[in-house]
């Protein structure tokens, strides 16, 4: 027998609690634990069951069949009966992320026929967009459906006739007895390439094929504070289905930072290397460090060691959801020079002598 499990306690709510509450409690951990933001393992077990808890709880008609009963997490609950009353686009919607359609991604396909395949890119985006959000533009070609044959193949005015070959199935069946044993093989038809059908007069467009490939520039919203490997989703931008009026795919870019060679990111922090010269670092100076808003004035103080860390606060970049800035930290090396001018050798030999020591301790 299953396990029963506490929803309540899944969102981490009261019995009492009003829709608002829990809808606020599943979009809250949504956010924390959707695979495309968290990659720590057992991440997508975790989000399965704060969404079957939501399906249950934040529909009126299963949360009261589901208190009157203590019915056992989703048994009996066919995947169609669980999830096809919750819109999680517009519970979640509007963040960019693929928070809609869990039930496909995450609970397998209904048992209509599929839709058109998803297709992944990665979009590249410079630390001022992260930081201000906005718009980027991602290049894909992809096949769509023929315009001029609206997908059929075939040319304007013919119409496709059933394989011969194959009877219309598509699929070639031989049967044969091995031992008493009746076996029967399963091929796809290499006369309609399993389409079930011949197309003696093909589209000129299409060449038969009911497609055709087109390079795309597509818009990609940036989020304020989005994070490296977020998932944003263009939807109906991916593969045609593979029967005409059925939707297309969606298109999910993957968020990588661009190269930057100014900084390297970690999280919301930023980190920069400088170098300065002896005398800066014994006697401290001020330097001219570059931040994503432009130049700002950096006090070394006197005595600063090698590799040391100076942290500029809010200087880097916005926590998604919230906006909070992080920090830019800039470690400081220390450049020795190789050769030096008479003169200099004449300084560093006096401080390396007890009485320049002696003057310079006074």
């Amino acid at each position: 027998m299953a396990k029963w499990r506490d929803y309540y306690e899944v969102l981490g709510v009261t019995r009492d609690a009003d829709q608002k509450t829990i809808k606020d409690a599943f979009r809250q951990l949504a956010l924390k634990y959707h695979p495309d933001r968290n990659k720590q393992p057992g991440t997508s077990d975790r989000f399965k069951e704060i969404a079957e808890a939501y399906a249950v709880l934040g529909d009126p008609k299963n949360r009261a069949e589901y208190d009157a009963h203590r019915s056992v997490g989703v048994a009996g609950f066919s995947p169609e009966d669980l999830f096809g009353g919750t819109n999680f686009d517009d519970i979640l919607g509007g963040l960019g992320f693929d928070f809609g359609g869990p039930f496909d991604r995450f609970f397998g396909h209904r048992g209509t026929p599929r839709r058109g395949e998803n297709i992944e890119v990665n979009v590249e985006v410079p630390l001022e967009r992260i930081l201000n959000g906005g718009e980027e533009t991602v290049h894909i070609e992809r096949p769509v459906l023929c315009q001029a044959c609206h997908g059929s193949g075939a040319k304007a005015g013919a119409t496709p006739s059933s394989c011969a070959k194959c009877g219309g199935t598509g699929r070639l069946v031989r049967t044969q007895r091995k031992g008493g044993v009746s076996l029967r093989q399963i091929t796809t038809c290499p006369e309609c390439a399993g389409r079930g059908t011949v197309i003696e007069t093909p589209c000129p467009e299409c060449g038969g094929k009911g497609e055709i490939h087109r390079y795309e520039a597509l818009t990609v919203h940036i989020p304020i504070g989005v994070e490296e490997g977020a998932v944003l989703r263009v939807p109906g931008r991916g593969m045609p289905a593979d029967k005409p009026g059925l939707p297309p795919g969606d298109l999910f870019a993957i968020v990588r930072t661009a190269n930057d060679p100014r900084f390297e990111r970690d999280g919301r922090d930023l980190y920069r290397v400088e170098t300065i010269d002896v005398v800066d670092a014994v006697l401290g100076a001020s330097i001219d460090v570059p931040t994503l808003e432009g130049q700002i004035s950096l006090k070394v103080p006197a005595g600063t060691q090698p590799d040391s860390m100076l942290r500029l606060r809010g200087r880097g970049l916005p926590r998604f959801g919230d906006g909070v800035r992080g920090d830019l930290y800039v470690r400081l090396r220390v450049h020795v020079p190789e050769r030096l001018t008479d003169r200099q050798k004449q300084l560093f030999e006096q401080l390396r002598t007890p009485a320049g020591r002696r003057s310079s301790s006074r």
